[in-house]
Order: structure tokens, then sequence, then C-alpha cells
């Protein structure tokens, strides 16, 4: 059927209806079966209009036309879905005919028609959302494209990103923020909250009731029904407060998202530090295996020809193994810590990322950190969220403590009963604070209010001693490195002078190697303090809630 009826409009249907005009009967055949409906061919006499005024069920039948027609144009729009369903088990046309013949006046039929095609029509329909199997992993950072809208931090947001060139750590940042999976499940929950703030704020729907009586004994002289509209009024007590918890939960939501991607921008600085050292390990460990290969080499060339000893040669190969084992668990670190920075950055495994090396960092200003600490709770966005979900959490207890106030619901009726007498009324109903009083509500939202104070101070005392002990860390730190960056010194102008005595012939070959890897020693050891201090630095920029304050160096040497 390409319209609800062929050549009749519902309004036109409705307006024969109310006028009385003269039926005549038809029989159309549609995707729905064969069905007798009416059609109206010429406006009928006034004798006509006198029997469709005796005979309700005349009228009733262009009702019942008018409820077909809307029937089948909501059901040309929505083909699936539950409004079909309804339509079919609500409003069939041969059930609606015999209702309405012994039931409503022609005024409540119209409104009841307009009050029902109003609420199928603003239904939302079902739209499935099939899963995708296979993986969606970029396979280069060439193909994550940067939206900067998504980037939490102005120093991120304001940094040039060049794919073509390797990536510094602003870029890896940048990167796993706008492209991490975990991120992603963040920000549907943050849309989950805010349509439950939105539901939050919805009024309550009014309840309309129908019902219909059929007397089967007793002097009874017709059927009886009754119509009812209620309203329940104690659900607008509460809801401004549940209208507030929900938007601070919302807000608690959102912060918790800034906290989680600013923990993905400190892992990927954290990965990025460690990826640039271990490599810079790895090419130092590499050159003193070099030394040792060629000592063993000569070692062996000389037993040959019996200038050296068994001992000499064992002494050098146990070196060398010891190298290719310190080698070994090197390259293991890169591979774990290429895999985790992939898997940040939501790169497939097999993808390659090309970073730059990592800049000298101003020596950090130590009296300025600890006078930002009072400003702790207002910056932090872990911080922020447990202040919101606290006050989430009092608008919750403001809210139980108005649900012990009695529940009113308020409702007018209209009924007949089966002597046909009419009667028109309203109802009140109210609950009796009496036993219950909602005091197990409020205990619970008091207590859990008590849970998440102290929630909140435990972790603002915990951001507290954090700081403060890598502060120490960080002096401790820069003074090992000042102390073993001063031994390089030294070492290098001796491993120089004795080369030139080894190139010389005044210095022997087993000498001059052992001094030369005692020294690539001594670079790693400073390496891996590098690494520490870079890494607490990372952390300590997370905790403190922003950029550290910082100076130019002086007396330390970056």
């Amino acid at each position: 059927m390409d319209g609800p009826v062929p050549g009749i409009s519902p309004a036109r249907l409705l307006f024969w209806a109310r006028a009385g005009l003269e039926p005549k009967r038809r029989r159309h055949a549609g995707e729905h079966g064969m069905m007798e409906i009416p059609s109206v061919d010429r406006p009928a006499g006034r004798p006509a209009r006198q029997r469709a005024a005796r005979d309700p069920g005349r009228r009733s039948d262009f009702v019942a036309v008018y409820y077909y027609s809307a029937y089948v144009q909501i059901n040309d729009r929505f083909r699936s879905g539950p409004v079909e369903a309804a339509w079919r088990i609500a409003l069939p046309v041969s059930r609606c005919r015999s209702l309405l013949r012994r039931s409503l006046s022609m005024k409540a039929r119209s409104l009841l028609a307009i009050l029902v095609l109003a609420t199928f029509t603003a239904c939302t329909t079902y739209h499935p959302k099939p899963l995708d199997l296979a993986p969606g992993l970029a396979g280069s950072v060439r193909d994550i494209r940067i939206n900067r809208r998504m980037v939490p931090l102005p120093q991120l947001r304001a940094h040039r990103f060049d794919p073509d060139r390797p990536l510094d750590m602003t870029e890896v940042a940048m990167v796993a923020v706008v492209n991490n999976p975990q991120l992603r499940i963040a920000r549907d929950d943050v849309g989950v909250a805010r349509a439950q703030a939105f539901a939050a704020g919805l009024l309550p729907d009014p309840q309309f009731s129908l019902s219909r009586d059929y007397p089967t004994s007793g002097p009874a002289t017709t059927s009886a029904f009754g119509i009812g509209l209620g309203y329940d009024v104690g659900a607008l007590l509460l809801r401004s407060a549940t209208k507030a918890a929900a938007a601070s939960e919302a807000r608690k939501i959102d912060l918790n998202l800034l906290w989680q991607e600013w923990q993905v921008v400190s892992k990927a600085r954290l990965l990025y530090v460690r990826a640039v050292e271990q490599k810079s390990e790895l090419g130092l460990l590499r050159r003193s295996r070099t030394l040792f290969a060629q000592r063993l080499d000569h070692v062996r060339q000389a037993l040959r020809h019996g200038n050296a000893t068994l001992e000499a040669e064992s002494a050098d190969l146990v070196a060398l193994q010891n190298v290719d084992r310190q080698i070994n668990d090197a390259q293991r670190r890169i591979n774990r810590t290429r895999h985790d920075l992939n898997a940040l950055l939501g790169l497939a495994p097999e993808a390659k990322v090309e970073l730059a090396g990592i800049p000298a960092l101003p020596a950090l200003n130590r009296r300025a950190v600890i006078a930002e600490l009072p400003e702790l709770a207002r910056r932090r966005p872990d911080l922020l969220a447990l202040r919101a979900g606290y006050q989430a959490q009092e608008e919750r207890v403001r809210e139980a403590i108005l649900a012990q106030f009695p529940a009113i619901t308020v409702g007018i009726r209209r009924a007949r009963d089966n002597t046909d007498v009419y009667s028109s009324g309203f109802g009140i109903t109210i609950s009796l604070p009496i036993f219950n009083r909602n005091r197990g509500g409020i205990a619970v939202a008091r207590a859990t209010r008590k849970r998440l104070y102290d929630e909140f101070r435990l972790r603002l005392d915990a951001a507290y001693s954090q700081i403060r002990r890598i502060l120490d860390d960080q002096r401790l730190q820069r003074r090992q490195l000042q102390e073993v960056k001063g031994g390089i010194a030294a070492l290098a102008r001796v491993v120089s002078n004795a080369r030139t005595a080894y190139v010389s012939g005044n210095l022997d070959e087993q000498s001059y190697v052992r001094l030369a890897a005692g020294l690539l020693d001594k670079r790693i050891e400073a390496t891996g303090i590098e690494q520490q201090i870079l890494e607490q630095r990372v952390a300590l920029q997370t905790l403190i809630g922003g950029e550290l304050p910082t100076k130019l160096p002086t007396a330390e040497v970056n």
C-alpha cells in the first residue's frame, strides 16, 4: 500500500467523520490483508446525518479508518521495531470498531487518537550497530590525524606535529592522547554520564488509565468505564537534587577523563625516555663488546704462537660473555618498551616509530614547586574529580533527606457505572512516613559521603608526600650524576693517554682494554641515572598538575 487509504487523506477522513457524512463500504487489498474500509464519494443529505446520529457505529467507522490510516503511515515510516508491533497489538481495526461503538464520545475518541499518534510518532527507533571483527590499529604514525581539540594540555596543543621526521617527546604524547584505545572507552564513559545527567533532568511522565467493565448479572443497564490521569508530584520535589547530583557526577567523569589523558601523556613521555635511553645504553654495550671481542681475537692469535696463556684467554672470554648477556637483556627491554609504546599509541605491533633524542632539561626550581603545593587541590584533575564526586554525594544526601517526606500522587477521573450514571472527580495518594521514613537511605548516603571525604584527604596527602619524595630524590640523583660525570671526564683523560701509550707500544693491550671498558661502564651508569632523573621529572610533572617551574642551569650541568 503506497498511502494510508487511496485518494483519502487522514485529515479529510476525520473531518468527514465529525461532519457525519454518508459512508460507502468497499474492500481494499493491501500488504496487511483484505480489510473492509469505508470511503466517501459525496456529502450525505440531512437524512443520512440523522441516521449517523442515531447509529454511532457509522461514525465510529470513520474513526476506525482514521486509526487504520495513521497505522499504515507509521508502519510505512517504521517498518521494523516496537512501533509496528504496538500498533498491531493495540489498534487492530476489527477490535477498534467494536470498542468505539460501545464506549466513548466522539471528542474523546479523537483525543485518544491524537494521544496515541503523538506517543508513537515521538518514539526513538532501533538501529542495529554490528561489530567490526577486523583489528582497527593504525599501521603507521602517518595514518593518524591529530585533532588538537582532543589534546588536554595547552603546551601540547600548540606544538607542531610533523610525522615525516622522527617524533620528539611532545609529538609522542600528542599521538597517545588522540589515538589511545583506552581513552576511547573513557570518552564513551563521558557520553554515558552526560546521558544520565540528561535523563535526571527530565520531568516524570503523567499516568493515563482506562478501564471497562461489562455486567454479567444483576439489574445493570449498561457497561461501566473509567478514565483517569495522574501525576507523581513527589518526584518533582526530588528533581532539583537528582539533577544537581547527576550534573556533579558528569563533571566528575569529565575530570576523570582529563586525569586519564594526563596519565597517558605521562606514560607516553616515560616510554619515550626509556626507549631513547635504552637505545643509548645498547650502543655503549656494543662498543664495549667490540673491545672485548678484539682483545679475545688477539689473545687467541698469541696463544696459537705460544705468546699468551690459557688464563688470559679465559678471562677475556668471560668478560665478552658478560657483555653479551647485558646486550641480550637490553634488547629484551627495548623490544618490550617498543611494544608498550605501540600499544599506547594505538599502533600495530609491527609499526616502526622513529624517535628523536632527548633535549637538555633546565634545572628544576625546587622552591617554586614547593610554593605551588597549596594550590594542588585546585589544579590536579583527579583531585578536582574527587571534589565533584563529593559534591554529587552531598546532593544525594539532600535527596535522601527530601525522600523522607510523604510521596504525593494527584489525578483526575471520569467514570460511568453500570446504571448509566456519569461522575467526575479527583484523587490524592499520600504515603504515610511512619515506619520507614527513608532512614536507611539517609544512613547509606551519609556513610558514603564520609568515605568520599576520607578518600579525598588520603589522595591529597599522598600527592604531597610523593612530590616531596621526588624532590629529595632529584637533589640526590643530580649530585650523583655530577659525581659520575666528573669520574667520566677523569677516566676519559686516562683512556686517551693510555691509547697513546698503547699505540706507541708502552702499554699492553689488556690494560688498555680494561681502562676503555671501565669508561664505557661509567657512561652506562650515567645513562641509567639520567633515565631515572627524567622518569621522575615526568612523574613530578603529572603529580604537580602542569608544567614544572624551571630555572636556567647555574652550578648544575644538564
